[in-house]
């Protein structure tokens, strides 16, 4: 910021129009208006470059903003503005008013640029979007499914840990065939259920109507459509994330990041050397505590929530998968934090530890190694006593093992 540029376009982007404005340093104005269409935006692209002008300031208002940049992208600088962060003084608003502010703001260069992704990092982000979109309307799905089978008094879900299952499958598919209770029971695939045969028999005491099994086959049919797509989106993940293969396995080494989730939290951050601190990322991103400071009185709320929504909501699902790792660190900075502040605050905080680990690990291409495991895994040290006896063929076994090496069976034959 600080360097005048001698001409410039600020743009007014809506659903249908443009509303753009050229103005010079020498105090020449061009006003015009355009469509949404590619062939507008062609036209778009023409009239700047026909009066010379070399860079474009726009909101980032919804999804507007893409198609005219996807257009422009590579031949015209885009400056994308964040809408709050230049708000005009309150009085006479139109869409040339607007264009002319922005053109303005853009000659001076008074504005903050958005970080936009490059076009394959947003096709990446495109798919785990998509992703986590399908997952919330499986999850609703399943949710009804279990408002059906609770509003028939058939208490599944209360026997069965998943009715989605194997086992679970098993025997809705048995209730929705009109199957007797025993035909089902002997079917169960789970030995485990299985023993529960008489607490299952009490929760399906009542049988599904017919409209009731159509609405629960109907949710099961869509189930099925949506973890197809899910399914075909994780195969176009895997074709694309490799080229952040090692970024990936770093962060898969982390308690509670799998493949999806890692794939979707890289997707999200992007070029992670952007940020200069993982306190800077955390706070691009949401995850830090709303500061207010008035003279000597200082208040901190919620955290802001500024930036991505879907990589919080990722972070918080890590979250609570390490908060489950019996013996992590994490788990115990977990259990540390919510003893004093709630199991919320502390899922969050967690979230946020973990984004700054998975920074640092990035930064330094190093993977996660839980404190103290390394020096666990090293091989005992041998004592005067312990190397006065012989070892077994398996105990030298496990000890070059535990140093690190690798131990092959060798074929005598094929040695000669």
């Amino acid at each position: 910021m600080g360097k005048q540029r001698d001409i410039a376009c600020g743009a007014d982007i809506h659903k249908n129009t443009i509303v753009a404005t050229i103005l010079s340093l020498a105090g020449t104005k061009n006003q015009a208006k355009f469509g949404t269409t590619l062939s507008e935006l062609l036209r778009f692209k023409f009239w700047l470059t026909d009066n010379g002008c070399g860079v474009v300031a726009m909101e980032s208002t919804g999804t507007y903003w893409i198609p005219v940049y996807s257009v422009l992208e590579g031949s015209i600088e885009v400056v994308v503005a964040n809408p709050y962060m230049i708000k005009h003084i309150p009085g006479k608003k139109t869409d040339l008013i607007d264009s002319d502010w922005l053109a303005e703001l853009c000659l001076k260069d008074l504005i903050v640029p958005s970080r936009i992704f490059p076009k394959e990092d947003r096709a990446l982000r495109s798919l785990t979007r998509a992703r986590e979109g399908l997952v919330k309307i499986r999850t609703q799905l399943k949710n009804r499914i279990h408002r059906d089978l609770s509003s028939s008094h058939i208490k599944l879900s209360s026997v069965v840990t998943d009715i989605f299952g194997k086992s679970g499958m098993h025997i809705l598919r048995g209730l929705l065939d009109d199957q007797s209770i025993d035909e089902i029971i002997k079917g169960i695939p789970s030995g485990r259920v299985k023993k529960n045969a008489d607490k299952i028999k009490e929760s399906i005491e009542n049988n599904l109507d017919s409209s009731q099994i159509f609405l629960i086959e109907s949710s099961l049919d869509l189930m099925g459509h949506v973890q197809d797509k899910i399914d075909r989106i994780d195969m176009d993940l895997k074709s694309k994330i490799i080229t952040r293969l090692n970024d990936l396995k770093i962060a898969m080494s982390i308690p509670g990041i799998e493949f999806t989730s890692a794939a979707t939290i890289l997707a999200e951050i992007g070029n992670y050397r952007n940020f200069s601190s993982p306190e800077k990322l955390a706070s691009y991103f949401g995850l830090v505590p709303f500061v207010n400071q008035s003279a000597d009185k200082l208040h901190t709320g919620c955290i802001t929530k500024h930036g991505s929504k879907h990589l919080r909501w990722i972070m918080v699902q890590v979250a609570h998968a390490a908060s489950k790792k019996i013996g992590s660190k994490l788990r115990k900075f977990y259990l540390r934090v919510r003893a004093r502040k709630g199991a919320n605050v502390a899922i969050v905080a967690l979230a946020r530890k973990i984004l700054c680990i998975l920074y640092h690990l990035l930064m330094n291409q190093e993977m996660y190694e839980e404190p103290g495991a390394a020096r666990k895994t090293r091989p005992n040290r041998l004592d005067q006593s312990t190397t006065q006896r012989e070892f077994t063929a398996q105990e030298m076994i496990d000890i070059l093992k535990r140093s690190g090496y690798e131990i092959r069976k060798i074929d005598r034959g094929a040695c000669g």
